[in-house]
């Protein structure tokens, strides 16, 4: 088959109708999801890649309580009960990666009720989020920007209903799923002139307060065939006043950290509730209610730092190259090869962004993981950051400390008391 062809061909669903999971004296009921689209009844259009067949299914009947803990149950599906009133359209109809990254926008925003916010994702991670006092746009808008090459062809979920600015904001640019709790009159006629975008109404977008503090049966399958069941993760910090002072002892002499001022405490909350959206080993960095940068996947923490850095001066130089001259940074590279004007014009910009080291000065930093090390904290420092939070418990957690105490201006530091890892 054409490697094209591929993309657009639907892998046939083997799946049964119904799966059911016992665990002891619980019995979990679940549906296959499926929607007549065109005339047909189809579920996924296939899984993780075109040759991998794949289906939804949403647990219709079964509650289960372990250790004391009661789990989320039927009747509170989101992406799971979509059905097709829900499916304004359809587009190319939804795959896997696309219900999943709308999935891991919900699990972000569960977090993020108290403001119209926005989140756009790639590849199950967000590429950017943002959150404002001033509306649903704004919050969309600075979501795209904090990293505008990554969302291209991107899933954008939002926490309150999409309006008309939004609508067109979204046209003028490339993306294959929307998901909003509801629209306002005239948007799905903008929207809809993109006839490959797969439009979403996800009522339940606009109560996610309610998810909150109620984990679901977390499975991971095994290269053997075997699972590992988990309690979903369940976040601590669901206010500024969760964040924990850093402390720390060595030798019989106690050290503490500045405590972030209101301003660095909301951006803190604010990318803590991010941070456990990105795949782990992770670092985000943001300011004044919006990502700068953000680090996934990597495999030393001090690394995660340089490198979600590095993709900090990128999008920045990014940006201004595209506000300027309505081209991409590397568009701009490539041009500049055999013209001196904007060879000295992409000098300039590097030079800019070097001088705002990347947007990243007066930013917060937060770390899914403890720091081993000081050297992360230090790279992180040099770069202009006012606060962080960590979970804290590393047996170095009082050199990373000193390394806060010691940066002039005196950095701030807070604890979570709790990892987010996301593999």
């Amino acid at each position: 088959m054409d490697i094209k062809q591929m993309y657009k061909t639907i892998v046939q669903d083997p799946f049964p109708k119904e799966m059911k999971i016992v665990l002891g004296d619980r019995e979990l009921v679940f549906k296959k999801r499926t929607w007549n689209i065109g005339g047909e009844e189809k579920g996924l259009r296939y899984g993780e890649n075109p040759d991998q067949p794949a289906c939804l299914y949403e647990l219709v009947q079964g509650e289960m309580e372990l250790g004391g803990v009661v789990f989320r149950g039927p009747g509170k599906g989101l992406v799971s009960a979509l059905t097709e009133d829900n499916m304004l359209q359809a587009g190319k109809h939804p795959g896997k990666i696309n219900l999943t990254d709308v999935d891991n926008g919900i699990n972000i925003l569960q977090y993020l009720t108290r403001k119209p916010a926005a989140i756009i994702l790639k590849h199950n991670n967000p590429s950017g989020a943002a959150w404002s006092d001033e509306g649903v746009f704004t919050a969309l808008k600075k979501a795209y920007f904090a990293d505008r090459i990554a969302a291209f062809g991107g899933a954008v979920v939002v926490n309150c209903p999409l309006n008309k600015e939004c609508a067109e904001f979204l046209s003028s640019y490339y993306f294959e799923v929307v998901a909003a709790p509801s629209y306002e009159q005239g948007v799905l006629d903008i929207l809809k002139k993109k006839k490959n975008l797969r439009i979403l109404e996800i009522p339940g977008l606009a109560r996610l307060d309610e998810l909150v503090g109620i984990p679901f049966l977390d499975l991971k399958s095994l290269v053997d065939g075997g699972i590992i069941a988990q309690f979903s993760f369940r976040n601590k910090i669901l206010s500024e006043k969760d964040f924990l002072p850093a402390k720390a002892e060595k030798d019989g002499k106690i050290v503490y950290a500045r405590k972030p001022t209101p301003q660095e405490l909301e951006d803190l909350f604010f990318a803590w509730a991010v941070e456990a959206g990105v795949t782990s080993n992770s670092v985000l960095f943001a300011k004044n209610g919006q990502t700068v940068a953000i680090g996934t996947g990597e495999q030393d923490r001090v690394g995660c730092v340089e490198l979600t850095v590095h993709k900090a001066y990128t999008k920045y130089a990014d940006n201004i190259v595209f506000k300027e001259k309505n081209m991409s940074l590397y568009e701009l590279k490539l041009k500049a090869r055999d013209d001196s004007d904007l060879e000295e014009y992409l000098d300039d910009i590097l030079k800019r962004t070097e001088e705002a080291k990347g947007g990243l000065k007066d930013s917060v930093l937060v770390s899914d993981g403890f720091f081993p090390f000081r050297d992360g904290v230090d790279v992180a420092i040099e770069q202009g950051v006012t606060a962080i939070a960590q979970p804290g418990g590393s047996i170095r957690d009082f050199e990373v400390i000193e390394a806060v105490n010691e940066a002039v201006p005196q950095v701030a530091m807070v604890f979570t008391a709790q990892r987010s890892f996301k593999h």
